[in-house]
């Protein structure tokens, strides 16, 4: 399968902020601990090995073995599960929400580039094990980012009663889901396969949490990927410490709000703010914030407080009530993960840069950060039209009007550019600035104003000109502009809106294989493919 790599910052689709970092700008090191290079893994292992305890590892696995007692696993995942009970073993993770039939593509992308990871670091350190895991963001509240997925440019959607951490969600009105997803995605034998993953998925387990393991499973369980709930008492019991800490000194906001303001005179955009106390209170149908209020604490719309030593109270007894929020739930995944690396999307990366001081201050090493893995996918007929139109895989990234008056004029029997005339012009007004010069002020502006009009007016015939030439053109446009919306739907990135079932019907069971050969975790860069 041919392919093609483009540096990040040349597909205008990822912030400078993450531009910045893969291109390791000596600014942002304070922002981070060791960048995600194959030869900086050594010195990571050797800081979490000294920090992860045997007593962690056995709870730990204790719950993963509750977690997937109703599931049936692979070998090689169950294995990597035992292996989390030695001391040479250690985690690659990857998170993220419960997205309805995983959500747009990246939920793959995120995955294949933590299995490919841990295949690499097991290579160069074959002394030591190391396994894939997903962690599910079961405890995620915002049921409107997750209860859909597109298909074919349509919004497939899950109608349901909102409220409380969406893990807990019942699978009620998935069949309606079900018969629309069927209707849509038509006949033949992937789409058959899809339509019973999917019924096995969400019509036959009965909530959002065990739908999305079996699913994740299903797609990812052969190459050892261990997936985890972090909604969870026992490994919950493991965060009690920190989250004393986070109600009683509030020590992420002191830790974070610094950071954020460096970021922002470095002239980066801040991607999360960190509140007073950084946690949710879970109960049934609830996820809400605990406020702190002259001693007082409180769960926001509700009726629910405690004083000082009622809420450590609660904590002890019940700990899975208290939920991290998206500037503690990275701690919370390290204290209780041998973990070495986070792999995310620039989003998710830019928080972490947020998060270092405060990881320092609580005496937990800071996981490396790499980004995920990006790629377009071209069908083999799409690869073909686009060799016809004669159009770079760079070229397909530019914003549409400018992919259009790029092709028209390489492609016009005239030449669409007045720079020449525009040249010649300006050589003219130089005479008359020498004139003016012996003049007065007046007949100078008087010269300048002119030369301002005229030039307005060569780049208002310009474009007039390409305007002619788009209707001349318009078969060749039309074409041109067809491929690009299929490519980039909504002008975004296909990973970013599209769902994997549209490339399942093309590629079927080669798909997700195919991906796991050609993605290269540690190769910075985004990769287009061509079948």
């Amino acid at each position: 399968m041919p392919s093609d790599c483009i540096p990040f910052r040349d597909t205008n689709y990822f912030s400078s902020l993450i531009c910045d970092y893969l291109d390791e700008k000596a600014e942002l090191q304070p922002f981070y601990n060791r960048f995600p290079k194959l030869e900086n893994f050594k010195d990571q292992i050797e800081e979490k090995k000294q920090s992860f305890s045997d007593e962690n590892r056995k709870i730990l696995v204790s719950a993963l073995a509750n977690q997937y007692k109703s599931v049936t696993i692979s070998e090689a995942t169950q294995e990597n599960v035992e292996l989390l009970k030695t001391k040479n073993t250690f985690t690659v993770v990857t998170g993220h929400q419960l997205n309805l039939f995983t959500g747009p593509l990246y939920f793959l992308y995120k995955i294949i580039s933590t299995i490919n990871l841990t295949k690499v670091l097991k290579e160069k350190h074959p002394e030591n094990n190391f396994v894939p895991v997903y962690w599910m963001a079961t405890e995620d509240h915002d049921f409107d980012e997750i209860n859909y997925f597109n298909l074919f440019g349509k919004k497939i959607q899950w109608n349901r009663k909102d409220g409380g951490a969406v893990g807990r969600f019942d699978t009620k009105g998935l069949d309606k889901v079900l018969e629309v997803f069927s209707s849509e995605i038509g006949l033949g034998r992937n789409a058959e396969q899809l339509k019973l993953l999917f019924k096995e998925a969400y019509l036959e387990h009965s909530n959002l949490t065990e739908a999305t393991r079996y699913l994740a499973n299903r797609l990812f369980g052969a190459y050892g990927l261990v997936i985890i709930d972090g909604d969870d008492a026992d490994l919950k019991q493991l965060f009690v410490p920190y989250v004393e800490k986070e109600l009683v000194e509030q020590v992420s906001y002191a830790k974070v709000l610094p950071k954020t303001k460096e970021l922002e005179l470095q002239g980066y955009k801040v991607q999360v703010n960190p509140r007073e106390i950084n946690l949710f209170y879970l109960a049934e149908g609830l996820r809400e914030r605990i406020i702190e209020n002259e001693g007082k604490y409180f769960v926001n719309e509700t009726d629910i407080s405690w004083s000082k030593s009622e809420i450590l109270k609660e904590l002890s007894e019940f700990p899975e009530r208290f939920s991290p929020n998206v500037m503690m739930r990275p701690l919370y995944q390290e204290v209780i993960l041998p973990n070495l690396c986070y792999i995310g999307g620039g989003g998710e990366l830019a928080y972490w840069f947020e998060l270092k001081d405060y990881f320092d201050a609580v005496q937990i090493p800071f996981p490396m950060l790499l980004l995920r893995n990006s790629t377009l996918i071209q069908t083999e007929k799409q690869a073909e039209k686009i060799e016809k139109l004669n159009v770079s895989d760079t070229e397909l990234f530019l914003k549409q009007h400018e992919l259009i008056n790029r092709k028209v004029r390489r492609i016009s029997n005239i030449n669409i550019n007045f720079d020449p005339q525009r040249k010649h012009l300006k050589k003219q007004f130089e005479e008359m600035y020498t004139l003016a010069e012996q003049t007065d002020v007046t007949f100078y502006n008087a010269v300048k104003a002119q030369e301002v009009k005229q030039l307005k007016g060569l780049d208002a015939l310009e474009k007039r000109l390409l305007k002619a030439q788009k209707r001349k053109l318009s078969d060749h446009v039309k074409r041109l502009t067809t491929m690009q919306n299929e490519l980039f739907p909504n002008q975004s990135l296909q990973e970013r809106n599209t769902n994997f079932s549209e490339l399942y019907l093309e590629y079927g069971e080669d798909l997700i294989p195919m991906l796991l050969k050609y993605l290269d975790a540690l190769k910075g860069q985004f990769l287009v493919l061509k079948k």
